[in-house]
């Protein structure tokens, strides 16, 4: 049983024996799972404890402190001291209604957030019973043995042992912007965190190498978690789109005021009582004014963002959503996003000769540069086979590592016998991989990495007869093969060999050639439709590889990327650095549909690039170097099961599946959940500013008729929240993604549509109208005016009409209006069912009948009512399809 004590105490000082005796730790088996279970148990998971959340109590009780709230209190309270107590009780009433759906929908709002956080688990690989396995990271306990290498985020503090070239990137515990050095050391007790160069601290990143590490502190009691114990989580700031709903509501706002006190003085102007007009102008302001707004939208967001995880796609920031509508470039990986990521050895070629290897197959030879292929396969690799299905490392290496047990080796036999001893990682600069290990004829270098790069290393090379000088002629050829290669689709690298010294400190340097292998990683099926559908949508596809222009220029072909034969692929080694770029330079760029051999740093300057000519960059990464890029772009896109956590962590959106066809989906439903938040904006307004219009008007020309304050409440129930709400998760038009991609700077409501609102308002304000001159000219052919029969007729043309409305917020783009994609809504019609079912009720619950004044109605004031209401869908749908208005 672990002593929690020593959790407490600082652990840089002690040895390394008396780190692993108080943890009671093993440094090369690590901890078993019935321990680590136990010690989960006592210490807890390894997490940090945020700002407790708003209790459910507090959360309804917010929705009645509102400016809103507290004017129809003050109507309630002046009705109930002129003794109107049916009118104060329903007032009271109402408010109790809208309090409970705001709480619905902020506690929705809450819950979808909390299932995006819970999506974003960060994984760690953890060595238990001493075998590597990846495993939450909050599931790790004190003396967990842990391996972290390059783009990783340390998940807990630790000791560090068994370094390699091991650089860490402290900038968020310490402010430290360059990278630290770290080794195995023991330090004085009086060192200062900064300066702890022998350990490791959750939240920070390893930026080279790779190393061993003990966890001995987790959650709370890690240095990160003391920080986060004496400062609370700052409020989330508001997100764009909610910055223009809230200036949008505002100036919604003045407008609003300006037309009640113009109703409220035309009306007193005209005879009405001051209490009756003081209510009406209160419960006017209430409905128009859409205070919800920004909740709702959070809520479409969040919604749509859960939808968009069931398609792999993590979205990890409101704000992205927005800008993924106006996205029009997409910079693209190639490895694993376009293609397969299913690496599979097709081809060996040595000195020798050439072996087919594809398909599992098994050489029959005995070559030397062959079997040295294959142990360099095994032992410059840093990835493992564990269970199918269950491998870990990088996909390139786990295909080595298959390709060699095909040939017929024993992967964990020979890492037993040749134990690794120094080791140079791979990096995106040298593009080179090399491990030293102590075999049983003395010190041996093997190295693997891109074929021009290794074989301009190598100064020997190895055949039957003996090794023998590597002269330039023969580099020439080897490179021509490796060109022939990669024009057939292959991914190519070379490998290489050497013996060693101790001393040794440059590992790939003299190296002994030893052969190709030649790699298939065939595209993604869906990939070609996801190019066209992007073209279609107006977006521009840029593959940005590391692999060699030829295997590039293959793929980009097949995908469609490439049409034009004419269309040169652009090498990294051509590009000037962003600060000599001419303008000549940035239009080839942007011209260029493929880039290869493409360093990190030459990511981040076609990046700026792109965005100094206006675009809306989206940019694919997945390595420790790639953060920069996927930073600067205006969507950073990381990969999710290939991707780094340090590129994870900087990005916008994660891609569970690494697939491009997933970025066209996260566009398209980015571009719905828009489309969708203008839809029920357009909604909310259009029928708000037609309960204006119609009372505006009977006011000012003082007709016998007008609707009661709780009349305009109940309208604001009926048709305000369900069909709104329904329009949110609209699934989105069939043309959306034929659309050029929005700019970003748009307002929610442009020019043409408050025009087309103000249009839609003056339709139903018209027809309405007209419901209650044509009743009273046509039905009844009386003299005098019956005031609650005209009254009457007004409230149920009107609800009706806003319900039919919301089948009028189809795109303009929609030819058929019984396949368009609201129509085709099933919410809509659940939450427009739902709607008349209530007002069904309005008029058969005889309490809620007297409330609101109704009266019984004969069926042709009924005919009159619905037939006004439908003929305002029919103008709107006919000016739609003529084109008189869009939105």
């Amino acid at each position: 049983m672990i002593n929690t004590e020593i959790l407490r105490q600082p652990v840089h000082s002690k040895s390394q024996e008396d780190i692993l005796r108080e943890y009671q730790a093993d440094a090369e088996k690590g901890l078993t799972p019935e321990e680590a279970a136990s010690r989960l148990d006592i210490v807890g998971r390894n997490a940090i404890s945020h700002e407790k959340k708003k209790s459910l109590w507090l959360t309804f009780m917010s929705q009645f402190n509102n400016a809103l709230v507290y004017l129809l209190l003050v109507a309630a309270g002046l009705s109930f001291f002129f003794q109107e107590w049916l009118d104060g009780f329903a007032i009271l009433v109402v408010i109790l209604i809208n309090a409970i759906i705001g709480f619905y929908m902020e506690y929705q709002a809450e819950r979808s957030m909390e299932a995006l956080k819970k999506l974003s688990i960060l994984p760690s690989k953890v060595i238990r019973n001493g075998a590597t396995t990846e495993i939450n990271a909050e599931e790790l306990v004190p003396g967990d043995l842990i391996f972290l290498e390059a783009g990783d985020m340390v998940p807990a503090d630790g000791r560090i042992f068994r370094p390699s070239q091991l650089q860490m990137d402290e900038a968020a515990l310490t402010g430290e912007s360059l990278p630290v050095e770290k080794n195995e050391g023991q330090l004085d007790e009086a060192t200062t965190l900064a300066e702890r160069t022998n350990m490791l601290y959750k939240g920070t990143f390893i930026a080279k190498g790779n190393t061993r590490c003990i966890v001995t502190s987790t959650g709370m009691l890690t240095e990160l978690g003391k920080i986060a114990s004496l400062v609370q989580s700052a409020e989330q700031a508001a997100t764009p789109l909610e910055k223009k709903l809230e200036g949008f509501s505002k100036k919604l706002i003045k407008i609003t005021v300006a037309l009640v006190v113009i109703i409220f003085f035309a009306g007193l102007l005209n005879g009405q009582k001051f209490l009756e007009m003081l209510e009406t102008s209160i419960a006017l302001a209430v409905a128009a004014i859409p205070e919800g707004l920004p909740i709702v939208a959070t809520l479409a967001l969040a919604q749509g963002m859960l939808r968009m995880a069931k398609h792999n796609v993590i979205v990890k920031k409101l704000s992205a959503v927005e800008t993924l509508g106006g996205t029009n470039v997409i910079c693209t990986d190639k490895t694993g996003t376009l293609t397969q990521n299913k690496i599979e050895v097709n081809l060996i070629v040595t000195p020798s000769g050439k072996y087919d290897v594809g398909n599992s197959k098994k050489a029959d030879t005995d070559e030397p540069s062959f079997q040295q292929i294959v142990w360099a396969s095994i032992l410059c690799n840093t990835a493992s086979l564990g269970e199918v299905g269950k491998e870990t490392g990088d996909p390139l290496e786990i295909g080595l590592l298959k390709f060699s047990q095909q040939q017929g080796s024993n992967i964990e036999s020979l890492r037993k016998d040749n134990p690794l001893v120094k080791e140079e990682p791979f990096s995106s600069d040298t593009k080179i991989m090399a491990t030293m290990h102590r075999t049983k004829d003395g010190l041996r270098v093997y190295a693997k990495g891109a074929s021009e790069e290794l074989i301009n290393r190598c100064n020997r090379i190895a055949d039957p007869s003996g090794e023998h000088e590597f002269n330039a002629d023969l580099k020439a050829t080897w490179l021509s093969e490796s060109e022939k290669l990669a024009a057939s689709g292959l991914r190519v690298i070379a490998v290489g060999s050497k013996t060693s010294s101790a001393d040794e400190k440059n590992l790939s340097a003299d190296l002994v050639f030893l052969g190709l292998m030649g790699m298939i990683d065939p595209p993604r099926e869906e990939v070609f439709a996801a190019v066209q559908e992007c073209k279609s949508a107006g977006i521009k596809v840029i593959m940005i590889t590391g692999d060699h222009p030829s295997t590039a220029q293959n793929i980009a072909r097949k995908l469609g990327i490439m049409e034009d034969d004419k269309q040169a692929v652009m090498n990294g080694k051509d590009m000037s650095d962003y600060e000599h770029v001419t303008e000549d330079e940035k239009d080839r760029w942007i011209s260029t549909p493929v880039f290869a051999r493409v360093s990190p740093k030459q990511k981040l300057d076609l990046v700026t690039v792109l965005q100094d000519r206006k675009k809306i960059v989206g940019m694919t990464g997945d390595g420790v170097n790639d953060a920069p890029a996927l930073k600067k772009s205006d969507i950073g896109i990381a990969m999710g099961l290939r991707g780094t956590q340090v590129a994870q962590e900087v990005a916008d959106m994660v891609l569970k599946d690494d697939s491009f066809s997933s970025i066209v989906l996260a566009i398209r439903q980015g571009r719905i959940i828009f489309d969708n938040i203008r839809k029920f904006v357009i909604f909310l307004l259009s029928c708000n500013m037609s309960e204006l219009f119609v009372i505006a008007v009977a006011s000012v020309l003082n007709l016998h008729f007008q609707l009661f304050p709780l009349q305009i409440l109940y309208i604001n129930i009926i048709t305000d929240v369900l069909p709104a709400l329904a329009l949110g998760v609209t699934a989105g038009s069939a043309s959306i993604m034929k659309q050029p991609p929005r700019n970003t700077e748009e307002p929610i409501i442009d020019k043409k549509r408050w025009i087309a609102m103000i249009y839609y308002s003056v339709i139903i304000t018209i027809t309405t109208l007209a419901a209650v001159f044509i009743s009273h000219h046509t039905v009844h052919k009386t003299e005098g005016w019956n005031p609650e029969l005209c009254n009457n007729i007004l409230f149920f043309t009107l609800i009706i009409s806003q319900l039919f409305h919301v089948f009028n917020m189809s795109s303009s783009g929609s030819s058929n209006f019984f396949k368009n994609e609201v129509f085709t809504n099933r919410y809509v019609w659940y939450a427009t069912v739902a709607s008349f079912v209530l007002l069904f009720l309005s008029y058969q619950v005889i309490i809620v009948r007297k409330a609101l004044d109704i009266y019984p109605m004969s069926y042709e004031d009924w005919l009159i009512a619905i037939g006004m209401s439908f003929t305002s869908l029919v103008l709107i749908q006919i000016s739609k399809t003529f084109k008189m208005i869009s939105q």
